[in-house]
């Protein structure tokens, strides 16, 4: 059972960019309704689709530095990254049933 990795300035791009597989990076903050509200949602798709996704959040408050270079203005942002690339960017709170289809993981 996979866990969302806790990604940071230092490390995303070993994490993320290099990583081997298609990556869900969770843009968040504590002070963010929306994000605590998208957070058991981002953990149960790490817990069920690990083999097939790996997760990342990353809390934008300590790492604006990522946030900046992604252009991310408001949270929950979730960016889709494959190969060092971002293939899709979501905004906002969405269902898990809504959030694996927009990942294309059935």
């Amino acid at each position: 059972m996979s866990k969302p990795v806790k990604v940071t300035d230092g490390n995303f791009n070993t994490e993320v960019l290099s990583a081997d597989k298609k990556v869900l990076v969770d843009f968040w903050a504590e002070w963010c309704g929306p994000c605590r509200m998208v957070a058991p949602v981002v953990e149960d798709i790490a817990a069920e689709y690990g083999d097939k996704i790996k997760v990342a959040k990353l809390n934008v408050d300590e790492n604006q530095s990522t946030a900046s270079r992604y252009g991310i203005m408001s949270i929950p942002t979730m960016l889709v990254m494959e190969d060092g690339k971002v293939i899709n960017k979501l905004v906002g709170y969405m269902p898990k049933d809504k959030l694996v289809s927009k990942l294309n993981l059935k």
